[in-house]
C-alpha cells in the first residue's frame, strides 16, 4: 500500500522536478501539492505545479496558501529560476484548476485525516507554520516531514550564511523546528559538488532517456543551470528539492544522518534564517555561554534530524527511474 504525502511547494524549475518524481513513484501516493509564496508568487507557482501534474499524467489536488512571508518582505527567486520560474520554456496553461480550500485548512483536515502522513517542504515554511500554529494537534500524525532547506555548519546560498527557502521566513521555519514535527532537514549543500548534473548526466537525461519528462527536468532548468554555474560557482545543475525528494522516497540515500538542536536565527542582521546546528552537543551544558538554548533543551532530547551526507550515484539512478 503507497505511502500517503503532501507536498508544500513554492513550485520553480528545480521543485517541478521533485513533484514529477513523487508523482511518478508508485510507493507513494500524493494526497495534494499545497502551494506557498517564495520562489514565485502563489499563482505562478500553481500554474508550474499544475503543469507539472499533468505532464505526469496526474489528477493531484492543488491549493493555494500564503502569499507572503509571516513578517517579511516579499523577495522572489527571478534572479535563479527565470521571471516564470521554469527557465522561460512558455510551457502552455494547465487544464487542472486549484481546488477553493485554502491550502492551510487543506494541510490540516488532510493530516487531521490521515494519520502516519508524509510532508515534503520544498518552499518557504509558511503554510506549515500558520497549520502547526492553528492546529498544533496534527504534529503527532505525521510521522516524517522531510524539510529542503537550510544549510548545516556550512555556507549559505541566499547570503553567506542561509539557503533562501528558511531565509526567505524564518519565523515561519523557526516555528515548525520548535513545533515537534520530525523534521529531516535536507540542505541545499547536498546538492553540490558531484551531486550536481554535469553535461554528461544532463545529455544522458535528453539522449539516452530521450522522453517528454527527461526533456522537462533538465530544460525548465535552464535559468537555473546557468546561475548555479555564474553565481555559485558549481560545475553542473544542483537539483536541491530532488535530493530532498529523493530522501523522502527512499531514506537510504542519505547515507550519515544524526540529531541535534537546531535553532533558526531571526534576529541577526548578517546571520538572518541561518540553520544553527549544534553539531557537537554544546547546548545542554548548565552554563551563561548556551543560555539561550536553555528552553530548546529543557524540552527534552534532540528531534531535528540532520542530514550530513547522501550517496550520490543512487540519487542520480533514482532521478533516472522517474524520467522514464
Amino acid at each position: 500500500m503507497p505511502r500517503k504525502m503532501i507536498i508544500d511547494t513554492d513550485t520553480a524549475s528545480d521543485d517541478a522536478v521533485a513533484i514529477l518524481m513523487a508523482l511518478r513513484s508508485p510507493e507513494v501516493e500524493v494526497l495534494a501539492l499545497t502551494i506557498v509564496a517564495g520562489n514565485m508568487p502563489v499563482a505562478q507557482a500553481s500554474i508550474n505545479a499544475r503543469y507539472t501534474a499533468e505532464l505526469c499524467g496526474k489528477e493531484v489536488a492543488v491549493y493555494h496558501g500564503a502569499d507572503a512571508p509571516l513578517m517579511r518582505e516579499v523577495y522572489r527567486a527571478y534572479f535563479f529560476h527565470g521571471p516564470d520560474g521554469m527557465g522561460n520554456m512558455n510551457y502552455p496553461p494547465p487544464k487542472l484548476q486549484p481546488r477553493p480550500q485554502h491550502a492551510v485548512e487543506a494541510l490540516i483536515e488532510l493530516i487531521k485525516a490521515n494519520p502516519g502522513v508524509e510532508l515534503v517542504t520544498l518552499g518557504p515554511m509558511t503554510n506549515v507554520a500558520l497549520a502547526v500554529s492553528q492546529a498544533p494537534e496534527i504534529v503527532r500524525n505525521v510521522s516524517r516531514c522531510i524539510v529542503m532547506g537550510g544549510a548545516a555548519c556550512t555556507v549559505g546560498n541566499i547570503t553567506p550564511a542561509a539557503e533562501y527557502n528558511i531565509w526567505c521566513d524564518p519565523e515561519a521555519a523557526r516555528i515548525c523546528f520548535r513545533s515537534g514535527l520530525p523534521i529531516e532537514m535536507v540542505g541545499w549543500e547536498l546538492c553540490r559538488g558531484e551531486a550536481n548534473l554535469t553535461e554528461d548526466e544532463m545529455r544522458y537525461c535528453k539522449e539516452v532517456i530521450n522522453t517528454p519528462l527527461a526533456h522537462f527536468a533538465i530544460d525548465c532548468n535552464a535559468s537555473a543551470l546557468e546561475a548555479n554555474r555564474n553565481w555559485l560557482g558549481d560545475p553542473g545543475l544542483g537539483l536541491p528539492d530532488p535530493v530532498a525528494m529523493a530522501i523522502a522516497l527512499d531514506p537510504t540515500i542519505c547515507t550519515r544522518k544524526s540529531k541535534h538542536y537546531v535553532e533558526i536565527e531571526c534576529d541577526g542582521l548578517f546571520t538572518r534564517g541561518m540553520t544553527v546546528v549544534d553539531q557537537c552537543n554544546v547546548t545542554p551544558y548548565d552554563t551563561a555561554n548556551v543560555e539561550m538554548w536553555r528552553p530548546l533543551v529543557q524540552k527534552g532530547a534532540p528531534h531535528i534530524t540532520v542530514c550530513w551526507e547522501i550517496d550520490v550515484p543512487r540519487w542520480k539512478a533514482l532521478l533516472y527511474r522517474c524520467l522514464q
